[in-house]
């Protein structure tokens, strides 16, 4: 996982055409790493469907508050700059929600560009 340790380095990564999830998180977050076991996996399964960051929101704090982030740890999909859904409460994750979730940001990123594509056509 790519980790942001700048509020411009978040801009310039979420501004990718490409499908980005970004992974709000922080070092004393106990659900944080509760999920750090499965997430290497997670990764993997999905790499080469989308791009994973992460951002400690104690050291990007700006970027968290600007994003809304309420709980951790959140996961919010963009593409071109611009969110495309989230997954942000504060109850515990499990890996089967997470990945519910990124089906949900890939399904929606997919009919995004589907549309883009025949309204080009």
């Amino acid at each position: 996982m790519k980790e942001v340790t700048s509020a411009g380095a978040f801009t310039v990564e979420t501004q990718s055409s490409n499908l980005v999830v970004a992974v709000f998180k922080a070092e004393w977050c106990g659900d944080c790493k509760f999920i750090d076991p499965f997430m290497p996996e997670v990764e993997e399964k999905y790499g080469d469907r989308l791009t994973f960051l992460q951002v400690d929101v104690d050291k990007v704090g700006d970027v968290s508050q600007e994003q809304n982030i309420l709980g951790i740890p959140s996961f919010v999909a963009y593409t071109d700059g611009r969110e495309l859904v989230r997954f942000v409460n504060k109850a515990r994750k499990s890996r089967e929600e997470i990945e519910d979730f990124l089906n949900k940001a890939i399904d929606v990123y997919r009919t995004l560009h589907d549309t883009a594509e025949r309204k080009e056509n």
